[in-house]
């Protein structure tokens, strides 16, 4: 079965309130199976235009991954995400 991804391209533009949703939605996003396998660091673009800050988490499926993102805990999370940052996310099919 291919994996699923979260993917998460965001421009943080409230760092206090950013700190705020990292604090909740790793355990989240752990607890329902995910595993970081990207966040923040080193990036630089080397074709077209794209946010600062990029996430990759890996789950064990393509649905785990959507349940994952809908899950009532984490768009609770996400809510803070939204005020605290431009993102834009995808949740994609692994090969």
């Amino acid at each position: 079965m291919a994996k699923g991804y979260i993917i998460g391209h965001i421009t943080v533009r409230d760092p206090e309130a950013y700190k705020d949703y990292v604090a909740l939605d790793t355990p989240i996003l752990e607890r329902l199976g995910g595993r970081f396998v990207v966040r923040g660091g080193q990036a630089e673009v080397v074709e077209g235009e794209t946010n600062e800050r990029h996430v990759v988490i890996e789950f064990p499926s393509y649905r785990a991954a959507l349940d994952a993102y809908n899950d009532p805990d984490y768009q609770a999370a996400a809510a803070i995400r939204r005020r605290a940052a431009e993102t834009v996310m995808l949740v994609v099919e692994g090969v």
